[in-house]
């Protein structure tokens, strides 16, 4: 039996007639029958991709990968967001904080974020994901633990600049890492729900927060217990995770050799030029040659800013409704659990339609909404309204950044390529946290009106940005169509022949 890996596609991968390329050398037409195998008209039996398979298939993904990756992007988040908690709390007056310091603390996190993030990124591409990753998470539980026992500014200084580090490359590694199971037009909602963990994360921080400080008998400040509790389920599920993740589909342990062909063959034709390709510096960074990169490093810059003013910030947004600390971080849940329900809305759309920047777009002028809403009204009388607007911030936050990162990966088939445009984009929307946490100033507090005026300011940008390269690349394939002669989609060109991205004539923009 022909089997998919030895199997040459040699037209679309949409086309209902199949041309394939037996091991003896022959070449035949095959029909897309529905079933797992078809005889030819020489006799030889050939694997064709069948749609029930394929569904059997991507269900072990989502039931034995998606688990896994989220509940370690859970713990990642709770970890590096769980100050905004700990400072309702009074961490500022147990470390003797001053001025600007607290502000200081968030900002030297996102520092060796970036400069580490390309390194640790290339060593995952190197020695697999599923490696990297969990040690990476052992790391960064092992320093959020290390918290409680920080007595002053210099402690925590030092301990965020090492989870700074620690985190730096653990979700362009984790997007990477689920673009070697899932086709283009697949991943956008799987990373959704990976991703709707951090919202998820932010709303059981508020939860548990909420359930630590009630504890006022124990022998340390309640708000020490959060890091303890949050520290040591991640260096627990660390050891789990090392033990369980394959290091691609096509290598899976959980598949049968015929799935595992099944898999492979789909990364070839949707997904990569070549799967488990070996790292290749110099190929690799070719990426930064497509002016493309550059806008999209753009608009991750403008991503950032609004993405961490809400995940760090939050809390005291909140607290301008005029809660306690305990109910202001109650009331943080449910705008983060609403935030991770219009991300999936928005990414399963997006597959739905194989539509990218205008669900970007559409993110960006959610959050911008939000912010001017709140800035605009008094919040005191029109109370409901600014809780509303909490609301609105965090509906158009997590989708522009999973639903960005997914647009630009279905655009590069090069694994290298994907692999160093993901690390370095990435950990620039996060060093937008270096603005967020010096805009918000205590001397604005409450209102924190040049915080949300600047936030908004650069979601317009975004959204503006994301408008125009979407516009671009809508004319540039039509173009590419005039000059072949004919209408050519994304799904009619399989993967292993877009290596060389928008220098290929069979390349068309993934928008």
């Amino acid at each position: 039996m022909a089997i998919l890996d030895d199997a040459k596609r040699q037209v679309s991968p949409a086309s209902d007639e199949k041309r394939l390329t037996t091991e003896d050398g022959k070449t035949v037409e095959v029909n897309e029958l529905g079933k797992n195998f078809v005889v030819a008209g020489d006799g030889t039996t050939l694997a064709v991709i069948s749609p029930a398979a394929e569904r059997a298939l991507t269900r072990k993904f989502d039931i034995r990968i998606l688990p896994i990756l989220a509940i370690m992007y859970l713990f990642n988040s709770l970890d590096k967001s769980n100050l905004g908690n700990a400072k309702t709390a009074g961490l500022e007056r147990t470390l003797g904080l001053k001025g600007h310091q607290y502000n200081l603390i968030l900002s030297v996190f996102f520092v060796p974020y970036v400069l580490t993030a390309p390194f640790l990124a290339i060593l995952g591409k190197k020695y697999g994901p599923n490696r990297v990753l969990p040690l990476m998470m052992f790391c960064f539980g092992c320093f959020t633990l290390l918290v409680t026992a920080v007595m002053n500014f210099g402690g925590l200084m030092t301990i965020r600049w090492f989870l700074g580090m620690s985190e730096s490359a653990f979700f362009p590694l984790v997007i990477y890492y689920q673009t070697t199971f899932y086709r283009r037009g697949e991943l956008a909602r799987r990373l959704a729900l990976f991703y709707a963990a951090q919202s998820i994360a932010s709303a059981f921080s508020g939860l548990l927060a909420f359930g630590v400080f009630q504890i006022h008998s124990g022998s340390i400040a309640d708000w020490r217990y959060l890091f303890v509790i949050e520290g040591s389920c991640t260096v627990l599920f660390s050891f789990f995770a090392y033990w369980y993740l394959p290091q691609s589909a096509s290598v899976a342990h959980f598949l049968s050799p015929e799935e595992k062909h099944l898999a492979h063959y789909r990364m070839q034709v949707d997904s990569s030029s070549v799967v488990n390709e070996k790292f290749d510096f110099r190929e690799s960074f070719k990426i930064f040659k497509q002016p493309t990169s550059y806008v999209i490093l753009a608009i991750e810059i403008c991503l950032g800013v609004p993405l961490q003013s809400v995940q760090l910030f939050l809390p005291q947004i909140v607290a301008r409704l005029g809660y306690d600390k305990v109910k202001t971080n109650l009331y943080t849940v449910a705008p983060n659990i609403s935030g991770a329900v219009m991300l999936l809305v928005l990414a399963f759309a997006s597959d739905w339609t194989r539509w990218r920047f205008p669900f970007v777009a559409l993110g960006f002028l959610f959050t911008f909404l939000g912010m001017i809403i709140y800035v605009a009204i008094d919040v005191k009388t029109q109370l409901h309204v600014a809780y509303f607007a909490c609301f609105m911030m965090t509906w158009g936050t997590s989708a522009p950044s999973v639903l960005l990162d997914v647009w630009y990966n279905n655009n590069i088939a090069h694994e290298g390529r994907r692999v160093v445009l993901t690390s370095f984009g990435v950990p620039l929307a996060n060093l937008m946290g270096v603005v967020s946490s010096n805009i918000f100033q205590n001397k604005d507090a409450p209102k924190y009106i040049p915080a949300l005026a600047t936030t908004a300011a650069f979601g317009a940008t975004g959204l503006a940005l994301t408008l125009l390269l979407g516009a671009w690349m809508i004319i540039d394939n039509q173009r590419r169509d005039t000059k072949a002669g004919k209408k050519i989609g994304v799904r009619d060109i399989p993967t292993e022949k877009l290596r060389d991205g928008p220098e290929a004539p069979e390349f068309r923009w993934f928008y």
